[in-house]
C-alpha cells in the first residue's frame, strides 16, 4: 500500500481530520515543539489535523488558536473542546493578524502554521505564493512569540527560500529544515523548525559600556541590560567597561571585554 494511503487510512482510522496531523505529529516527535500547558498559535488550521495535535499537546491546561479562512468545524473530542478557539480570516490581512494578536492575549509559546496557497499549476507561480505565506507566518510569530518560543512553518522549496531562512535564524536560537516521512513522496514542502525565539535588547557585534553587577557560579561578572543577564570574562563587581556581545540566547548573552586604547 502506497505511504499517502497509509497516512490517509490512519487519520480516518484514528479520527484525526487530515493526513497532516502526522507531519505535526513528526515535527513535534523530532524537536519537541509543544510542551504541556503551551499556548499555541495554528496559522492555516482548517480543517484541523494539526489544531487536534496541538490540543492533545497543550493539554487541558493549554490553550490553542485556530486560524483559517476557510470555517473550521468545532473538535468532535469533547476533551479537546475547552482549550481550542478558531478564527475565521485572511492571514494576509491586517485586520486578521490583529484579531490574533488580540485573541492571544499575551505573548504566546508556540507558532505553527500548514499555511499553503491555492495551487494554481505553474510551480514558480505556487512556490512564490507558498513563500508569501511562510512570511506573514513568520512576521505574525515575531509579533506574539514569547521569549523562547518556538515556529514551526511549511514552504516550498525554491528561490530565496535560503534567504528566508537566514531570516529566520536571526531571530531564533536554532533552526532545522525537514520533511516529515508523512509528507508525499512527490511534495516539495519543507518545514522549518524554528527554536528560542530571540528577545534580547543586544545582538553579537554590538559594544557597549557595561557595569559588572555580580558574579557568577563560574567567575564572570554579569551586568544586567534592562534586565537582561550579560556574562563577561575576567571582569569584577564594581567593574565599568566597554564590551563588545560574541552570543545572544533567549534570556542571557556573553560578551568580551574590549582592550582600551
Amino acid at each position: 500500500m502506497a505511504r499517502k494511503d497509509d497516512y490517509y487510512n490512519r487519520a480516518k482510522q484514528e479520527g484525526y481530520r487530515s493526513r497532516a496531523a502526522y507531519k505535526l505529529k513528526q515535527l513535534d516527535d523530532l524537536e519537541n515543539v509543544i510542551d504541556g500547558r503551551d499556548a499555541v498559535v495554528d496559522l492555516g488550521a482548517a480543517p484541523g489535523g494539526w489544531l487536534q495535535v496541538a490540543a492533545e499537546k497543550v493539554g487541558p491546561k493549554g490553550t490553542v488558536i485556530g486560524v483559517d479562512l476557510q470555517r473550521i468545524k468545532d473538535l468532535e473530542d469533547p476533551a479537546l473542546t475547552d482549550q481550542v478557539e478558531t478564527l475565521r480570516g485572511d492571514m494576509t490581512e491586517d485586520k486578521t493578524r490583529e484579531r490574533v494578536v488580540e485573541a492571544a492575549d499575551g505573548p504566546v509559546d508556540v507558532v505553527i502554521s500548514d499555511m499553503a496557497p491555492n495551487m494554481s499549476g505553474e510551480y514558480s507561480l505556487d512556490q512564490a505564493r507558498s513563500l508569501y505565506l511562510a512570511r506573514q507566518a513568520f512576521e505574525t510569530a515575531l509579533e506574539i512569540l514569547d521569549t523562547g518560543g518556538n515556529f514551526v512553518v511549511k514552504v516550498f522549496e525554491g528561490p530565496d527560500v535560503d534567504d528566508f531562512r537566514e531570516d529566520i535564524e536571526d531571530e531564533f536560537q536554532y533552526v532545522r529544515a525537514t520533511a516529515p516521512k508523512a509528507s508525499r513522496k512527490e511534495s516539495s514542502e519543507i518545514y522549518f523548525i524554528a527554536k528560542g525565539r530571540l528577545t534580547a535588547p543586544v545582538a553579537p557585534g554590538d559594544e557597549l559600556e557595561v557595569e559588572i553587577i555580580d558574579v557568577g557560579s563560574e567567575g564572570d561578572g554579569i551586568a544586567s541590560i534592562d534586565g537582561y543577564r550579560l556574562f563577561v570574562p575576567g571582569t569584577s563587581e564594581g567593574d565599568v567597561l566597554t564590551v563588545e556581545i560574541e552570543d545572544v540566547k533567549p534570556n542571557f548573552g556573553f560578551a568580551r571585554p574590549l582592550e582600551e586604547e
